[in-house]
């Protein structure tokens, strides 16, 4: 691996995503290039049905590619297999299935489960990494309490612990601030900036939550029209890509404040 690609940990070449319906293919969004780089936060945005949860599921292996490549840190989704791809990939999804009667430490010990012998026993090690992830997202003294007992915000927190003790170079969140009032949309989004900087690791998020992710991220993925663009926040607002994300008669963006606004 070339030292210019080294710190690549997720890369698409003309990525297309949609379903497969026997002979019938229904593409979403196509042309997708990205390139996600150690430390960086990225937002996956776009108006409702434009692919965002696709896009998530189909980098995360879970939904077939119709067309393209993906690389996760240099490595070809098509050909890892699944228990490899729990230790590149770390995920969290909006309506994951969980049992809400696990602790909090038990439930983020689950990220630990890709490298848990067959009886899923924890080594010192899985519990140091344990602890660790814990420590970062502040929820040392939650760590006892069962999950059911916990505010939407505070559970968000949990989940996003267990993908920090998944060890993973690439962690991808399917809209992380659903539920949440605008100051816990702000703490998560701004949590996994300061996640980002301080694990080296690529942050990868979908979210309506635009005028944050402006504020935040240090790349975002535009989804529009069936298809994608991509680059930094200052490059996106200078090329006039948000001027007709949704309908002119209602919101527009104002590029003075980098943020949208009601007429």
């Amino acid at each position: 691996m070339s030292p210019s690609t080294s710190n690549i940990v997720l890369r698409t070449d003309d990525l297309s995503i949609g379903y497969k319906k026997k002979n019938n293919v229904q593409i979403v969004a196509s042309g997708i290039d990205i390139e996600i780089k150690e430390g960086e936060l990225v937002a996956v945005i776009g108006v409702n049905g434009a692919g965002k949860s696709t896009l998530l599921r189909t980098l995360s292996g879970i939904q077939q590619i119709i067309k393209g490549e993906v690389f996760i840190s240099e490595n070809n989704l098509s050909n890892t297999d699944p228990s490899e791809l729990s230790k590149n990939i770390s995920l969290v999804l909006t309506e994951q299935l969980i049992s809400k009667n696990l602790s909090v430490l038990e439930l983020v010990a689950l990220g630990r489960q890709p490298y848990t012998n067959w009886i899923g026993r924890l080594t010192k090690n899985d519990l140091k990494k344990v602890m660790y992830a814990i420590k970062l997202v502040n929820i040392e003294d939650i760590k006892n309490k069962k999950c059911h007992e916990l505010s939407d915000g505070q559970f968000q927190k949990v989940l996003i612990a267990r993908a920090l003790a998944q060890d993973t170079s690439l962690i991808i969140l399917d809209e992380p601030t659903t539920h949440l009032d605008l100051y816990h949309k702000a703490y998560v989004l701004k949590l996994l900036q300061q996640l980002s900087r301080e694990t080296n690791k690529g942050i990868l998020f979908a979210s309506h939550e635009i005028n944050l992710a402006l504020q935040l991220c240090d790349k975002l993925l535009i989804l529009k029209d069936k298809k994608a663009l991509f680059g930094k926040p200052l490059e996106l607002i200078n090329s006039d890509a948000f001027s007709d994300l949704f309908p002119s008669h209602l919101i527009q963006f104002d590029k003075e404040s980098s943020s949208f606004k009601i007429k």
